[in-house]
């Protein structure tokens, strides 16, 4: 039996539709006119220091730094250029744990982790360097308490994601580096589902090391940042060697064009966060007012601490497998883009206590600059439809 096809977009929709905004986000029309200008006529080596050309680079690579640090409540200084955001959590990681083995061998993290930071802190085990992962409640948070209690005498460094790719919880940084403030311990964030789509001020927060990407933010893959608090004692083990580009921290010639894409997309983000944030948050709010009364359908983290762009719902199997391979023409994800190819369900909702079987039946609803209210709608219209097809044909 072939499984039924859910109601057709009006004409006024664009099909199809996109919900994966998570996973990437479209580089903005006013990000990709700056960056062609210096992919054609600003074409200079920003380390070529002794003509107009790599003058003309050199400020504009300052020009975006200050950028990305004004979204972050940093000085541009702080900000370190990389490949995105999986050099910048390597860099922080193995730079932290490298530069200070001699103090300690142990770090902390949360089970709940981007594969970035998980996959580096297995790295270090097998190099001799002890780590103690997490379990988040089943609202997929750390408590303060339970990450003081995980600390030691020899621990070093603890990385806490901000915001939860997969199921979008806001997990409680300032509480958690002001402990580690206390214990002289490094403490790096993830902020990569955080910058652009709530405030953050490194300012005020206790952080000394933070990722961040540009492809999340309506700017260029390919490109990212570390910030690096200005502590004389913080020193980090470069992990490219070269040339000692940024203040030897990451060697390599600088991507002019990706850095002025991320600077001009953090820049536009900072403008737009409080409007967007709240036109997001309503939609998203509307979408779950249409689904969640569905029977069978759960939230999968913590309903008041999470970004307004996400919802990850569990729904009901059905006989015709699972609801995602259903939603013809709506992008959404099954877990995360950098998971989606496995077929084991999200470690994430496992690791929050899931059954197999709610997480593998999981939907990750992520919502952006281009979600209108018609394509909620629609998604709601559409999920209804296939859930009502399958209570029928289950009762028949």
């Amino acid at each position: 039996m072939n499984a039924p096809a859910p109601c057709r977009p009006p004409a006024s929709l664009t099909f199809p539709i996109y919900l994966d905004y998570g996973a990437t986000t479209p580089v903005d029309p006013q990000v990709a006119r700056i960056m062609c200008d210096f992919l054609t006529d600003k074409f200079g080596n920003a380390a070529s220091s002794s003509h107009p050309f790599g003058w003309e680079a050199r400020r504009a690579v300052e020009k975006a730094r200050a950028q990305v640090a004004g979204l972050l409540g940093a000085q541009p200084g702080e900000i370190v250029w990389t490949s995105g955001a999986t050099e910048s959590n390597n860099l922080a990681i193995k730079g932290t744990a490298q530069a200070l083995a001699g103090k300690g061998r142990h770090l902390v993290t949360v089970a709940t982790e981007h594969k970035a930071v998980l996959d580096t802190m297995h790295t270090l085990e097998r190099a001799g360097f002890e780590v103690t992962f997490l379990q988040p409640g089943d609202n997929g948070l750390v408590t303060p308490q339970q990450f003081r209690a995980a600390l030691r005498p020899d621990t070093i460094l603890a990385s806490v994601m901000y915001v939860n790719n997969e199921i979008g919880v806001i997990q409680p940084i300032a509480e958690l580096g002001e402990i580690c403030a206390e214990r002289g311990i490094v403490f790096h964030v993830d902020a990569v589902q955080a910058a652009g789509k709530i405030p953050v001020d490194l300012a005020r927060l206790t952080v000394d090391l933070m990722s961040v990407s540009a492809h999340k933010v309506y700017g260029p893959k390919g490109i990212g940042a570390l910030y690096v608090r200005n502590r004389p004692d913080l020193k980090l083990q470069a992990q490219i060697d070269g040339g000692g580009h940024e203040n030897g921290m990451r060697s390599g010639t600088l991507a002019t064009h990706q850095i002025v894409g991320m600077g001009e997309a953090f820049e536009l983000a900072g403008q737009l966060l409080a409007e967007e944030s709240a036109r997001i948050r309503a939609l998203r709010d509307r979408l779950w007012a249409g689904i969640g009364h569905l029977p069978g359908v759960q939230l999968n983290g913590c309903a008041a601490n999470r970004v307004p762009h996400n919802l990850n719902v569990s729904f009901p199997p059905t006989r015709y497998g699972t609801l995602a391979s259903q939603l013809l023409g709506i992008a959404v994800s099954a877990g995360s883009a950098c998971n989606s190819a496995a077929a084991a369900p999200s470690f994430v909702l496992l690791a929050i206590g899931r059954s197999p079987e709610t997480a593998r039946n999981a939907i990750r609803f992520s919502l952006g600059r281009g979600t209108t209210e018609a394509e909620i709608d629609y998604v709601i219209a559409a999920i209804g439809q296939v859930m009502a097809l399958d209570v029928v044909a289950d009762g028949a």
